[in-house]
């Protein structure tokens, strides 16, 4: 019986520093007017190389892990160098690799990132973990409290809907953060997702398009994805904070002072992971709050929310502050409150 199993993205990713990277701004050509540039046709002196394994589905699991949990990965890999050493780095940090599948035809899915003085660019190749199907998974074998639900980009989305359905069947509670593949979507189609997780994260941009309401109407986002899921919902805003709500009340949180920004990469992982870590240890000190047939999880208190906000930010921060995505994920023994306490702002919901 496992604590949580995590479904989503595997992928090895390559971190490379250059002086020889300029940025470049206010650039028409760039969609935001800004871009990083180097000459056509030359070697590129690279000053500093590092390879991480990253993907949502691997990233949440090493949280998970390195909170205590008993967690396994369930994906596809691709028969190759980087998938066998993904899968080796999981074994030798206690994650479980028994629900991990494999492809011939497909690599395992590899980013390259280009690091800046200011921020990086990823060249993303989505390969193998999008040929994960319905018959790969071994569903009677899933035995768990929670699934956690990263992205599942290209064709992987055509599998949420039964990761959550099974999950509904067999009174397993559902952390969901969709991506853009689920985010495209028909209406009526996100409602019925939606509907079936217990805990929902977006951030801002993502919340105003599932929805089709503006971004800055956060309370009617709010109330129109309250209609949409029974649970709790959150939506990140990036170095604004968070906002989340529980049905009853909304909860608008700060963010911890950061020392040193050095690499993005997981940040979204890492908030989403440490508030189900946070949540968790909350449920588990007091098992009468939420029963395995409260899918609801109407019984979380708003000390609870507050408790799973704080684990978030720290998380969040904690893994922004060395490159790559698992590098600075918090461990058991370290402390959520190293960098201080969230200010968050608690409000009836109306």
């Amino acid at each position: 019986m496992f604590d949580i199993i995590t479904f989503g993205s595997a992928t090895r990713d390559v971190f490379l520093r250059s002086d020889n990277f300029e940025e470049i701004k206010e650039e028409k050509i760039f969609l935001n007017k800004r871009g990083v540039c180097f000459n056509l046709g030359a070697k590129i002196p690279i000053s500093e190389i590092d390879f991480f394994s990253g993907g949502g589905g691997t990233n949440s699991a090493f949280t998970f892990k390195k909170q205590g949990l008993k967690v396994s990965y369930c994906g596809k890999l691709g028969d190759d160098y980087a998938g066998k050493e993904i899968k080796n780095e999981l074994r030798k940090n206690g994650i479980s690799t028994k629900f991990i599948s494999s492809i011939k035809e497909k690599h395992t899915n590899y980013s390259v990132f280009i690091l800046t003085k200011s921020d990086r660019t990823g060249l993303i190749y989505k390969g193998a973990s999008e040929e994960l199907k319905k018959n790969d998974v071994p569903w009677n074998n899933l035995k768990t409290n929670w699934f956690y639900v990263a992205p599942l980009s290209g064709k992987l989305k055509n599998l949420t809907s039964s990761i959550l359905s099974f999950a509904k069947k067999k009174k397993i509670k559902t952390f969901m953060n969709p991506g853009n593949s689920q985010l495209s979507l028909k209406k009526e189609q996100k409602k019925r997702l939606f509907n079936m997780a217990d805990i929902l994260l977006l951030n801002q941009e993502e919340a105003s398009i599932a929805t089709g309401i503006s971004y800055r109407k956060e309370k009617e986002i709010f109330k129109t994805l309250d209609k949409w899921v029974e649970g709790i919902v959150i939506m990140t805003k990036g170095p604004f904070g968070a906002v989340v709500s529980d049905g009853n009340f909304i909860y608008e949180a700060g963010v911890l002072p950061i020392k040193k920004i050095v690499d993005r990469t997981g940040c979204g992982d890492a908030f989403g992971s440490g508030f189900l870590v946070g949540l968790v240890k909350k449920i588990k000190n007091n098992p009468k709050k939420i029963t395995p047939s409260d899918m609801t999880l109407r019984g979380v208190t708003p000390s609870d929310i507050e408790y799973a906000i704080q684990h978030a930010s720290a998380n969040a921060v904690s893994c922004i502050g060395k490159t790559g995505a698992k590098n600075g994920i918090l461990g058991k023994n370290e402390s959520i409150w190293k960098q201080g306490k969230v200010k968050i702002k608690i409000s009836k919901l109306k």
